[in-house]
């Protein structure tokens, strides 16, 4: 009777587990899907971010596009003579290379074929319309040439001497063309730069007058505009300056050249009117 009584109270509690075992696997369900709930909850979603991630910067209020937008006429004004002195030297800078150049051929061809003619006369005419060295030689033989009347009276090895220098000093006149203009760029650019300079910082003082405080948001646009304008008068000078100076050097160069022809032509032509 107490076996029979032992295992009925057994089978009623494995009933009751049985039972109450789906109800206990629900709270643990929910218990395990509760963090996934929270995390989604808690974590941003990626389009939220994306946005502050792709933002463009922002353009500088105190750059060169703003001083041209927000410059009067006088600093547009000073700026515009700036840009034009740059290209102004550039110019000159890039065109009297080029014209060096030529020169320096030019001076090479009448060194190899000059000398080696019959004559003056076949030896000019053999060089090029363009070079300088054909028109001394020609200048050197219309001196012999016109050697009579009044002029007849002048010694002839003065004469011809006076009229190769002529020739020579006409070259080099026109390889000083443009030079002047570097030197004058290279002078005035950086005052051209100190007057845009105190006019940026006039117009500082007058905001700081005018707002009654000397706040860095009053100050900056004028205080920018007074450096940039600065910086680009250096900017203009310091070229023009280091071109001169290297053209000037390439001139002696090539006048050089000019120099030795010419003394090389005046024995030439004293020997020749000798025979």
């Amino acid at each position: 009777m107490f076996t029979f009584r032992n295992t009925l109270a057994g089978v009623a509690l494995w009933a009751s587990l049985l039972m109450a075992g789906p109800s206990l696997a629900v709270p643990a369900q929910g218990l395990a899907a509760a963090p996934t709930a929270t995390s989604a909850a808690v974590t941003p979603p990626a389009a939220m971010l994306a946005p502050a991630a792709t933002a463009a910067p922002e353009d500088n209020p105190y750059g060169l596009g703003a001083l041209w937008a927000q410059g009067d006429a006088v600093a547009k004004g000073t700026l515009l003579i700036l840009v034009l002195m740059s290209m102004g030297s550039w110019y000159v800078i890039f065109t009297k290379f080029t014209e060096q150049s030529r020169m320096l051929k030019f001076a090479k061809a009448a060194q190899a074929n000059f000398w080696a003619s019959g004559s003056v006369r076949e030896a000019a005419d053999a060089l090029d319309a363009a070079s300088p060295f054909r028109f001394i030689a020609e200048k050197g033989l219309e001196g012999a040439s016109k050697h009579g009347g009044l002029l007849g009276n002048v010694d002839f090895n003065t004469w011809v001497t006076m009229s190769i220098q002529r020739a020579m000093g006409t070259v080099q006149s026109r390889m000083q063309d443009g030079l002047a203009v570097l030197a004058t760029v290279g002078s005035t650019a950086p005052f051209v730069g100190l007057f845009g300079t105190v006019w940026g910082i006039y117009h500082a003082l007058v905001k700081i007058g005018m707002s009654g405080q000397a706040s860095i948001d009053k100050v900056a646009g004028p205080v920018g505009e007074a450096l940039i304008m600065t910086a680009i008068g250096l900017a203009v000078a310091v070229p023009a300056v280091l071109g001169y100076n290297w053209l000037v050097r390439r001139n002696k160069a090539v006048m050089e050249e000019v120099n030795a022809f010419g003394a090389d032509l005046h024995a030439v032509l004293l020997a020749s009117a000798k025979k």
